[in-house]
């Protein structure tokens, strides 16, 4: 089993910055893949960006070049740093974890944390 919390959601303006973490606790030495999706109201969650254990990295073409995603191991934690925000940033945000020891495959998610762009 894995928890995953995620804090750092909240308002901001245009342009404006936020920085999202997710603790990661629990049988994290299988997590193989960590990263964030969202959701906004009436859409279907989405991709943002992940991160392997290798530091391999990948965004959604709609964040490239605004966000950045990185991992701290010795903290078990995973960071999304938005810069540049939008309105159209404004979404739940969700830390997911890829967990797998074969043949088992999970993939966790956190409770989310509200992200709303607006002036």
């Amino acid at each position: 089993q894995v928890q995953l919390v995620e804090s750092g959601g909240g308002l901001v303006q245009p342009g404006g910055s936020l920085r999202l973490s997710c603790a990661a606790s629990g049988s994290i030495f299988s997590i193989i893949e960590l990263g964030w999706y969202r959701q906004a109201p009436g859409k279907e969650r989405e991709l943002v960006a992940t991160i392997t254990r290798g530091g391999t990295t990948r965004y959604a073409d709609s964040v490239k070049g605004r966000f950045s995603i990185s991992r701290d191991d010795a903290k078990n934690t995973v960071y999304l740093q938005m810069n540049s925000l939008k309105y159209e940033d404004t979404a739940v945000y969700y830390c997911y974890a890829d967990w797998r020891s074969p043949p088992i495959n999970n993939i966790y998610w956190g409770q989310g944390t509200q992200v709303t762009v607006s002036s």
